[in-house]
Order: structure tokens, then sequence, then C-alpha cells
């Protein structure tokens, strides 16, 4: 198999953009706000928004089966209070497993949290409880800037996030380290607030020691790792100076995905991040859409760089392809082992 483990549903009806204008809107007027009912997709809807994009190209590069959760720059966190991000935060996640009950041998769900700037993280418990229980949710996005460019938040280490790490453990779920959209001028969304997020997540992890703490949570970092594996002599330097552990020691817990959009940053990345910590995702259909000129392919089409690099050997790229995700994702390995379609080299 050949495991997507970070797609989003960029591709939603366009029914979700309108009621969720209508609820943007409304923010700081609840009275306003639109009733969650009035939004009305059907399953044709979501069949015409999936197969003609996401299973489409899935089927065109061979990718079996991807992790999907919601649009992650719809995500906002920094609109409106809690409650707004609540209600969003439901609709969106019941979406995405309405993808995945219809398509259930080729998504599977990860779910959104319904994160607000300055409320204790604690408050997302009963979305990611029923994410997981009732939806099958094999993964959550955890964003370290509710504020949307601000960093408002306390690093990922610090003891506000422990509730969020706790029922991650006891659900046996990894979180994906994702940012939304940026309302700082200062950082364009995907260009930059997407990579800083990405490599500001890892060096607080070497600031602290949350996986003492919590020796078994996962966390996937995705784009790369953004900066990570381009300065991961720098990271090992300030690990010294810091009196920190190797940065290789944190790889037990933090793995990096292949979002990364031409052929040398696939082979930086597989050569100096250990096979056992990267993941296979491609993002699409994401923030890069266009054919790169110079190979005539889509930039985000990840699988061919990743078959392509000298730096893996079989077994390494096997374990890439799926037996990574399958290993840091423990309910999708269940729910594809109860259905039989694990093979050997999967496992």
């Amino acid at each position: 198999m050949i495991i997507d483990c970070h797609g989003h549903f960029t591709t939603a009806p366009p029914q979700l953009a309108a009621w969720r204008d209508r609820q943007v809107a409304a923010a700081g007027t609840p009275g306003d706000a639109p009733d969650p009912d009035e939004l009305v997709i059907t399953d044709d809807d979501l069949r015409g928004a999936i197969e003609g994009n996401q299973l489409r190209l899935m089927d065109e590069r061979g990718i079996d089966l991807t992790v999907f959760s919601p649009r992650a720059s719809f995500m906002a966190h920094h609109i409106g209070d809690f409650e707004v991000s609540s209600v969003w935060a439901r609709i969106c996640n019941d979406l995405v497993h309405r993808v995945s009950r219809l398509y259930p041998d080729r998504f599977a769900m990860g779910a959104m949290l319904p994160q607000s700037p300055g409320v204790d993280p604690a408050t997302c418990l009963p979305e990611l409880r029923r994410a997981v229980e009732e939806l099958g949710a094999v993964s959550v996005n955890l964003n370290p800037d509710p504020s949307g460019g601000h960093w408002t938040a306390p690093p990922l280490t610090d003891r506000s996030w422990y509730p969020l790490y706790e029922a991650m453990v006891e659900y046996d779920v990894p979180a994906m380290i994702h940012v939304s959209t940026s309302c700082n001028p200062a950082f364009h969304t995907t260009g930059a607030h997407y990579l800083n997020a990405d490599t500001t997540a890892f060096m607080q992890l070497v600031q602290g020691d949350l996986f003492a703490d919590f020796p078994t949570l996962r966390f996937v970092v995705p784009h790369g790792g953004g900066a990570v594996p381009y300065h991961w002599g720098r990271f090992r330097g300030l690990a010294m100076a810091l009196g920190r552990p190797d940065p290789e020691e944190l790889l037990d817990n933090v793995l990096f995905d292949t979002c990364v959009y031409h052929q040398p940053g696939i082979d930086l990345l597989t050569r100096v991040i250990p096979s056992r910590a990267i993941l296979f995702a491609s993002e699409m259909i994401g923030a890069v859409r266009g054919v790169d000129p110079d190979t005539g392919h889509h930039f985000d089409d990840t699988w061919r760089y990743v078959d392509a690099t000298p730096y893996l050997s079989g077994e390494e790229r096997t374990a890439v392809r799926s037996g990574n995700a399958l290993r840091v994702h423990p309910r999708l390995a269940a729910r594809l082992a109860a259905a039989g379609r694990l093979a050997a080299a999967d496992r």
C-alpha cells in the first residue's frame, strides 16, 4: 500500500464556504449566527467534490489511502470565540467523516479541534473524544498558534496542553502539528506561516522534556519539517549549547512527512532524517497545485520523488510508503487489518 498521511478536504462543496461566510459575518453577535441545520450537503455533492479531484489523483498516482482532515486554512481558529470554533469544527469533522464512510477503502478521518486563542486547550476534549469514539478519527490536527500568526499561545511543552496529550495517549492517536490561516500580513499563510510553525514547533520540543512525561505521544511535523532537516546541524548545535539531548532522540516521537515539492528537497530529507521518522504525504490538493515546468509533473506528485531518491533502501522505502504510517496510526492499522487489507510487507 501507499498511504498518504496528509490530505485535506480542500474541494468541499461551495455550500460549506457560503455557510462559513455567514458564520464569520455573525461573529460577535451570536443571535445572528446561522443554524448548522441550514447547511445542506448531500452525498452526491460529496461524491462530486471527491471523485474528480482527490480520488482521481490518488488513482493516477497509485495512492491507496489518505488520512483526510478538514481544510487547514479553513480552521481559522482566530475567528470568533470558542463557540464559533466549536460549531465549525463539528461541521467540518462531520463532513470528513461522511467522506470516509462513502469511501472507506480510500480515506481515513483526521479531525480538527475547536481551538480558540486564549482558551484552555482542555475545552477541545469533548470534540476530540467525539471524533475518535463516534466518527472513527485516526489522528487529529493540533494548531500551535490559534491566534493566526501572532503566536500568543504557550509552547507545546507547556502543561496547559497536557489534557489533550493525555487523551491522545489514551486513544493512541497522533497529532499533526498544523497551523491555519495567517491573519498577520507579515506571514503568507502557506509560504511562510506553515513552514515557520513546523520549525518553531520542533524547536519547542528540543527545548523541553515533553516526552519524558508522555513517552508514547506522537507528533507528525508536516511540510517536510519546515527548515528542520535543512538546518539539522544548527539544531544539534543548539541542543548541545542548551544542554539538551541530541535532536535525533526526539525521532521516536516526532516524525516528518514528505510534503516537499522537488527532488533535491526529498533527497535532503531522506539523507538527513532516519527513514523510521519519515511518513509519505503529498497534501494534495493543497497549497501548490501547478505543474513544475522543469519536470512536466505536478509539484505535489511527491511519491515520484520518494521513489526516485537514492537515499532509501528498498526496505526503507517500504517503511516510508506505508509501514511508518501504520505504526504511527495504530487505529488505522487495526481498521485495515480487520478489513484484511494488510499484506505482510505493510505490517
